[in-house]
């Protein structure tokens, strides 16, 4: 069976599919900045993004997220599908418009973005269909394999995920959407059922207090009820933590020449690592030469 052809997939992937619109310039830039760059329109989302990079190392990711039934979404499910999506069980939207994401970068990072994710929040558990009407599984026979959550979800819906019989054999691997969103993942800390993958900023929100280093971080998820944990710190650290390992390694250096995307591919990097069978050092070690070689601008 060829990649075009395959319909079952080994991981799937919850959350945001969307039109990622990103605006970039080589130098540094500031508040009210108004400078010549590129402006580029992919595929984009959590979601998306760690599909791509599952798909980019050799796995067959299926989308569970919402698209509308407008000329973007048939767009952006014509693309997902050309890229080696399994986009069978997307749910269309005839009345919700498909999200989109707005960012800008210049030399010195991420300068602002806004993340539209209402109409995956407003289709809610509709998202999760396949899961429970046999299609992927049951709650008497419910999906085993690995699930890659983000979290564009609403808390509500994240919270039913925490406690569903849908899930109670995934290994489930979540993140947060942006800082912003951090706070909704809280429910996978009294679960217990998660490993969990964050920046240091979004540890901190979610401890309620602030970390001078990933491994710090890390180990107070661990300290709040976490199963698994990593946690980055853009180009000085990533740790790995759970009830009985916690350590810690530094990225290559590169040029960064792009930030969007970075954490998605660095999660996606990890799950393939251990699902190929790497020990948890060696999936680090993976998971932070693919977000260097992203962010430095050699992986298309």
């Amino acid at each position: 069976m060829t990649d075009a052809q395959r319909t079952t997939p080994d991981i799937l992937c919850i959350g945001s599919v969307l039109w990622d619109i990103i605006g970039r310039a080589p130098n540094h830039m500031r508040v009210g900045a108004d400078v010549p760059g590129r402006i580029t329109r992919l595929p984009g989302g959590v979601a998306m993004n760690i599909a791509m990079t599952l798909r980019r190392f050799g796995m067959h990711p299926a989308l569970l997220t919402a698209i509308g039934k407008d000329e973007e979404g048939r767009e952006l499910l014509a693309a997902c599908a050309r890229m080696g999506m399994i986009t069978k069980h997307v749910y269309l939207s005839e009345d919700l418009p498909t999200d989109c994401y707005m960012a800008v970068e210049g030399g010195n990072g991420l300068v602002a973005a806004i993340a539209d994710a209402h109409s995956l929040e407003a289709a809610g558990d509709k998202i999760l269909s396949p899961l429970s009407d046999g299609r992927l599984g049951t709650a008497q026979a419910p999906y085993d394999g690995i699930v890659a959550l983000d979290g564009n979800l609403t808390e509500s819906l994240l919270t039913q995920i925490t406690h569903s019989p849908l899930f109670a054999r995934a290994d489930l691997r979540v993140a947060p959407a942006s800082p912003g969103k951090a706070e909704r993942l809280m429910p996978f800390l009294e679960g217990g059922r998660a490993t969990l993958y964050v920046n240091l900023e979004e540890a901190g929100l979610m401890c309620q207090r602030e970390f001078s280093s990933a491994r710090d971080g890390a180990a107070a998820l661990i300290a709040r009820g976490a199963r698994r944990v990593l946690v980055t710190d853009g180009g000085k650290s990533a740790a790995f933590a759970d009830d009985v390992l916690i350590f810690d390694e530094q990225p290559p250096p590169v040029l960064v020449t792009r930030i969007t995307g970075a954490g998605d591919t660095f999660m996606a990097a990890h799950i393939v690592a251990e699902a190929g069978g790497a020990d948890p050092k060696d999936a680090l070690s993976a998971a932070l030469q693919a977000a260097a070689a992203y962010v430095s601008g050699e992986v298309p």
